[in-house]
């Protein structure tokens, strides 16, 4: 690019903070960029238990009746 009094030659002073940007962007990993999770989402996450096999409900109980045990 050609310098004019109007714009005259670039000293790339101001790169530093522009690498300094770029590299901290770089350093987040690319699922995080394409899909971010909202802060706290994983610590609120519930904990999975087990649950009956597919089949295996007791349809002549109440479902207050039923428990994972039997």
């Amino acid at each position: 690019m050609s310098s004019t009094p109007d714009t005259p030659k670039h000293d790339g002073s101001d790169l530093a903070e522009l690498r300094e940007e770029i590299d901290a962007l770089q350093a987040i990993p690319e699922e995080e960029l394409l899909n971010p999770l909202p802060t706290g989402v994983e610590e609120r996450e519930p904990t999975p238990h087990s649950t009956d096999a597919l089949g295996s409900e007791k349809w002549d109980r109440a479902a207050s009746d039923e428990t994972l045990e039997n």
